[in-house]
């Protein structure tokens, strides 16, 4: 890997100066000292705790009322699917909601709703290194427009984000996120996070900074983020995750908010600094044919979700919520099926045809 990199360097001039030649091999014995460690990629500085909040936790797969949903996979190379989704009792999903993907290189997604709300997504894969990442949003006369780079080395990832920027108006305007990810060690990552901001031309921009560290151990992995102070206050959080089998992970979070307080009655800056604190713990456990995961947090509620394979092509899942504070509770049951051609399914089960790498 250094002989190549040293190979790539020329050699001539202005090599041959004094000043390059000390710079070119401060850099070489970096290269060789970096790959002695045998650093890994720790992930983007937003999945900071994706074991926790993306696979333990219920964040991503909790809803409530009837949902059904059915697949049809057209394609597998490029893949190719359709889906609908009928939902009732539900306020955070629509009653009707088709779905189009596209997938090779390049990921394609389309998503329309029955009251005319469209979702696009895009992701394309300029190399095996950098990834656009687009998000197109038109719901109730509002719009959003997202794009994301993200560039990803052997050992560190590079993200630059914005969310609705403009120029039109005379300046710049949007949410523009930049973080970066560093492996120092093994086991170690450090990171840090910029946030700029401004909703309009005629307020005042805002930033953000946020530094976060990632450790990994044999079987548990920890990570702490720290946002420094600014308009609504400063925070931190830590979570932790833990793999007590190969059936059984376990994972915690800890929050912890600080915000600029009022004084009097006349709501004046000034009265000390408000504290708010969570805390939510949450287990998974992986079956032969199903998925369970459970979890508690200081406020007061609890929930479980089971996803159930009841058939190769038809998966159950049942989730339930408790406040116990307020005396309310939430229940779900969804159903998917999804509908393979025979062929399509002989040609995966003899992997003649294999899935594209898709950049998701």
């Amino acid at each position: 890997m250094v002989d190549e990199k040293v190979a790539s360097i020329p050699t001539g001039w202005p090599g041959e100066n004094a000043l390059v030649s000390a710079i070119r091999s401060t850099y070489l014995t970096f290269l060789e000292r970096r790959d002695v460690l045998g650093l890994s990629n720790p992930g983007t500085f937003e999945n900071l705790n994706r074991e926790v909040s993306r696979d333990v936790f219920l964040t991503n797969f909790m809803f409530t009322g009837l949902r059904a949903e059915w697949n049809k996979p057209l394609s597998n190379n490029p893949i190719f699917q359709l889906s609908h989704q009928l939902s009732m009792g539900s306020q955070g999903m629509s009653p009707y909601t088709f779905s189009a993907l596209f997938g090779s290189s390049k990921a394609s997604q389309g998503t329309m709703e029955n009251d005319g709300s469209l979702v696009a997504r895009s992701n394309y894969r300029w190399n095996d290194s950098l990834i656009t990442k687009t998000n197109a949003q038109i719901q109730s006369g509002q719009s959003m427009l997202s794009i994301e780079n993200d560039l990803t080395g052997k050992d560190f990832t590079a993200s630059l984000k914005g969310m609705n920027p403009s120029i039109i108006e005379g300046g710049l305007k949007g949410i523009f996120i930049a973080s970066y990810l560093q492996s120092v060690t093994p086991s170690l990552a450090l990171g840090l996070e910029a946030v700029w901001q401004r909703v309009a031309m005629n307020s005042s921009p805002e930033a953000l900074l946020s530094y976060g560290a990632r450790y990994m151990g044999s079987d548990w992995i920890a990570s702490l983020q720290m946002q420094s102070e600014g308009p609504q206050g400063s925070g931190i959080s830590s979570s932790y995750w833990r793999k007590l089998t190969d059936k059984v992970s376990v994972g915690t979070d800890l929050s912890l908010q600080f915000a600029p307080g009022l004084s009097g009655q006349g709501g004046l800056m000034g009265g000390g600094l408000q504290k708010e604190g969570s805390a939510s713990a949450g287990a998974k456990y992986e079956f032969r044919a199903s998925t369970f995961r459970a979890q508690v947090d200081s406020k007061g509620r609890s929930s479980c979700l089971l996803e159930k394979t009841i058939l190769p092509a038809v998966r159950v899942t049942f989730a339930a919520e408790m406040d116990h504070l307020k005396q309310q509770a939430k229940v779900g049951v969804g159903v998917a099926i999804e509908a393979t051609s025979e062929d399509l399914m002989e040609q995966m089960e003899k992997g003649t045809v294999q899935a594209p790498s898709v950049p998701f």
